[in-house]
């Protein structure tokens, strides 16, 4: 009987799959506790969105996660998703942080490391996997799949000899988008298993388009080790197939698996009740989405697509956006969707249909994506959209990206004790984000004080008794009947909700004009009541700079009455995870600044007032 090994990733890709990552971590260690028991190879609990999740919303220490997990797990060796040269960010690191980082993380309770690289650039993994290796760690080298033109068997072959080369110990397919077809699957691990015959090959693919279970069937029979499963609560949609019914298909069909069943489906029931917790961000829904096979998105990225289009009142552009995902995608040499360079494509191939113009505003990602400063595309950028993006002063870079790059670890040491950092760890996590680290350190010297509450806090009373909970709206003789879910995160563009609308879960956002402390009337009519003024006034004149997209200020790059020329870069703003940068549209000097960093700001607001030079 050949044994099947499996990776259970529940904890990890399955929240984050669903549930936006957004499990605190309190509401996983009774789960962890019962998974550890099961016999898995490995459990993928870390890495990833966690990290960034962890600090910008949970306000949770992503090494404390670690910790208290290894501390659940006595009997079970705990892994990773590494970003390669981006760690768990979006850009890429130098050389001292990528180790440093390895390094705390193993000691942290990292036993396996899963290392990719979004463009198949092995030059982008060669100091984490040595690294990984050095500290005693098992190395996963990942092949990120994807469907084009230049994807052939043939492609992941040389991939997969020069991950061999490295050192790795295992061969890894990661099929983020879920579209690895079964005689894919099949075809693909033949070819890995004929070619190095002495390596594990794993099998990880997500269940989207509906054809995980299938594909993993065919590898298996190809000859895959080890496959990659959620208990049965985290499954199906977006995530992956469920361990439960794959270990049932698999003993039938006469291989071994060593993981109590009964054990993984009382994991499974125990999260039935968690999920209903984190209700407000279950958005999927319940069917598969097959048109993924076109535009090959991850689900979390539809997701962040719905909510960008919702802020900018264009909800219904979404499959406008979709279909410029696979234009844009193929203009940048079709790299694999999967973070960074999912929402490097997909921010873009967003402005291209918010701006109703390709590439009249580019993210400051894209431009280094085309300059090669995030490793080599799978397939030339196409000419004219390099002249378009960068013209003809602009350099392109051929070398390992991270050699450009200085060290960094030792000049943000004394910026991170500053901003709060107590540990080591600490400082990573401000190197990683400065900004969100620094506001996390905020918040937990305030929270240690009682100054501060955790995000999970539920609304008092007096709160809910202001909301009104459910009712009917008549429009024009059509009635809709409205739930009140929940109260979504306070955001800079007004109040989030979620309401039920006819039982569809929606989010929407309130941007209060007037309001009133208690409505007066037993009819419910509202006057008097307070205006409520935009914080920023709308453009008016040239000079009035606003961003292109609804944003946090990462950095302002001038200071009042200094001189600009046009094109000189004013501020940089946060959105879906990529900086954009704002440039000026005329040459003049810097009247008023009306926005700070870690503010949001939106495209009807002026945030640089420029005096024009007549």
């Amino acid at each position: 009987m050949r044994k099947i090994e499996i990776t259970d990733v529940s904890l990890r890709d399955g929240i984050q799959s669903l549930l936006a990552t957004r499990v605190r971590t309190e509401d996983m260690l009774p789960i962890i506790s019962i998974l550890d028991k099961c016999g898995f190879w490995s459990l993928e609990v870390w890495g990833g969105a966690t990290f960034d999740v962890c600090l910008r919303y949970l306000k949770e220490d992503p090494w404390e996660r670690l910790r208290k997990f290894k501390e659940h797990t006595p009997n079970t060796r705990l892994e990773m998703l590494l970003r390669g040269q981006n760690i768990v960010g979006y850009r890429h690191y130098p050389d001292d942080v990528v180790e440093a980082f390895v390094k705390k993380a193993y000691d942290n309770g990292i036993e396996v490391f899963r290392i990719f690289d979004a463009l198949n650039d092995t030059r982008n993994l060669r100091k984490a996997i040595e690294t990984a290796k050095k500290v005693g760690a098992v190395v996963k080298g990942v092949l990120s799949y994807t469907i084009s033109p230049v994807h052939t068997v043939e492609y992941y072959l040389r991939v997969a000899k020069e991950l061999v080369d490295m050192g790795v110990d295992i061969l890894s397919i990661k099929d983020q988008a879920g579209i690895l077809s079964p005689k894919m699957a099949h075809d693909l691990v033949s070819a890995l298993k004929s070619e190095f015959p002495h390596y594990p090959v794993h099998l990880h693919t997500q269940t989207t388009a509906d054809l995980a279970q299938m594909a993993q069937l065919k590898g298996i029979e190809a000859g895959a080790d080890m496959i990659d499963t959620v208990f049965y609560s985290l499954s199906c949609q977006t995530s992956h197939p469920p361990g439960e019914t794959m270990i049932y298909v698999l003993r039938e069909l006469g291989y071994r698996v060593d993981v109590d069943e009964k054990l993984y489906k009382k994991a499974g029931d125990m999260f039935v009740e968690v999920r209903k917790k984190y209700k407000k961000f279950d958005l999927l829904p319940p069917y598969p989405d097959v048109g993924v096979l076109t535009h090959q998105v991850p689900g979390g990225m539809i997701t962040n697509f719905i909510n960008q289009l919702r802020e900018q009142g264009m909800e219904d552009k979404l499959p406008e956006v979709l279909e410029e995902v696979v234009r844009v995608r193929e203009d940048l040499g079709y790299p694999p969707l999967v973070t960074p360079t999912s929402q490097i494509v997909g921010t873009q191939a967003f402005l291209n249909v918010l701006h109703g113009e390709r590439y009249k505003v580019v993210t400051k990602e894209t431009k280094d994506y085309v300059k090669g400063l995030y490793g080599k595309p799978p397939a030339p950028v196409k000419e004219e959209i390099l002249k378009k993006i960068l013209g003809d002063e602009e350099p392109i870079y051929h070398i390992r990206p991270a050699d450009l790059l200085e060290p960094e670890l030792e000049k943000v040491r004394e910026e991170a004790l500053k901003a709060g950092a107590r540990s080591e760890e600490d400082i990573l996590s401000y190197a990683l984000f400065p900004m969100i680290a620094k506001e996390y350190f905020q918040w937990r010297e305030s929270y240690e004080k009682g100054e501060a509450v955790s995000p999970e806090v539920e609304l008092s009373q007096e709160e809910r008794e202001k909301i009104p909970v459910e009712f009917v709206i008549t429009v024009h003789g059509e009635q809709y009947h409205v739930q009140i879910a929940g109260r979504g995160e306070p955001t800079q563009e007004g109040k989030s909700f979620f309401i039920r609308l006819d039982g569809r879960l929606e989010e929407v956002i309130i941007k209060p004009l007037r309001e009133v402390s208690a409505v007066t009337t037993p009819y419910g009519e509202i006057y008097g009541g307070e205006e409520v003024k935009p914080k920023r006034p709308r453009p008016v004149g040239v000079g009035d700079v606003t961003s292109p997209i609804s944003g946090k200020v990462v950095s302002i790059k001038v200071s009042v009455g200094q001189e600009v020329k046009e094109g000189d870069v004013l501020f940089t703003v946060e959105a879906m995870k990529m900086e954009n940068e704002v440039h000026s549209p005329v040459d003049g000097v810097v009247e008023e600044i009306l926005a700070v960093p870690g503010e949001v700001v939106n495209p009807d607001e002026v945030v640089i007032k420029i005096k024009p030079k007549i």
